[in-house]
C-alpha cells in the first residue's frame, strides 16, 4: 500500500496485490519524478505559453480549466479545486503602496477569494503569490482616464493595492465584480443596490472633487 498526496491534489491511496507490484509502482514514479526534473519543459510542450496572453475569450475559458489541473509552485493551503469554479481571470499590473516596483500578475476571481498568480517570463510555471477574500476587499475606482485603466483594492485586513487593467473589458469585469456597499454609509436600504458600471470618462469638476476614503497574502507547491 501507497499514498500519493501533494498541495494541489486531494491524498490518494492506493493497494497493491503484492510486495513485488508495490516495488514496481513505487521504482516507476520515483523513474518519472527524476526525468520531469532533469528536462525542463520547454514552451512547444507547455499549454501555458499558448493561452497567455488571455486575451481571447476562448483562451480565458481554456486557461480557468488549466488553472484546476496544473501545478502551481509554493502554493499554500487546501487544493485550488476546493475553491470553486474561477469566474474571470486576467492579467494586471499590481503596485503595492508600501513597497516600490510594478509586478505583472494573473489575478482570478472565485466565488469567496481573487487569487494572485505570478507567470515566469517564459511562460512556463506558475507561482502562488497569495489570495484575497472577497468579502473583506473593495474596489475603488482611482482614474478612469484614456489608457489610465486603474482601480485600488482596499481593506481593513490588507495593504491597499492598486491595480492596472490591460484593456476596458478587464477594467469594467473587475470593477463590477469586486464593487461593494459603503461599510460606513449611514443610509438604510431594504435591498442592496447593484454593482455600478464604472465610467470611463469624468468631467474636469468630478475630477477635482477630493475622493471619499474607503476601507482596505504567503506561499506550497508541486513540482
Amino acid at each position: 500500500m501507497f499514498e500519493i498526496s501533494g498541495p494541489m491534489v486531494d491524498s490518494k491511496v492506493f493497494i497493491c496485490a503484492s510486495a513485488a507490484e508495490l516495488q514496481k509502482w513505487m521504482q516507476h514514479i520515483e523513474d518519472r519524478r527524476y526525468k520531469s526534473m532533469a528536462q525542463p519543459m520547454s514552451p512547444s510542450h507547455c499549454a501555458l505559453s499558448y493561452l497567455l496572453p488571455c486575451d481571447e475569450l476562448w483562451k480565458r475559458e481554456e486557461l480557468k480549466k488549466y488553472l484546476l489541473q496544473a501545478p502551481i509552485w509554493q502554493w499554500e493551503g487546501s487544493p485550488i479545486q476546493h475553491m470553486g469554479q474561477p469566474g474571470y481571470i486576467s492579467m494586471v499590473q499590481i503596485i503595492n503602496t508600501q513597497r516600490e516596483g510594478l509586478q505583472e500578475r494573473l489575478m482570478v476571481l472565485f466565488p469567496q477569494d481573487v487569487l494572485l498568480l505570478s507567470v515566469d517570463n517564459n511562460h512556463l510555471n506558475m507561482r502562488y503569490e497569495g489570495r484575497l477574500p472577497r468579502h473583506s476587499i473593495k474596489a475603488v475606482e482611482r482614474s478612469a482616464l484614456p489608457g489610465r485603466l486603474e482601480f485600488e483594492l482596499i481593506g481593513e485586513l490588507v495593504e491597499p493595492l492598486q491595480v492596472s487593467c490591460i484593456c476596458q473589458e478587464d477594467y469594467r469585469n473587475w470593477m463590477f465584480q469586486l464593487q461593494q456597499p459603503d461599510r460606513n454609509s449611514h443610509v438604510t436600504v431594504s435591498h442592496s443596490a447593484p454593482p455600478i458600471m464604472p465610467k470611463l470618462q469624468r468631467s474636469r469638476k468630478e475630477s477635482q472633487e477630493p475622493m471619499i476614503p474607503a476601507e482596505q497574502c504567503h506561499i506550497n507547491g508541486r513540482s
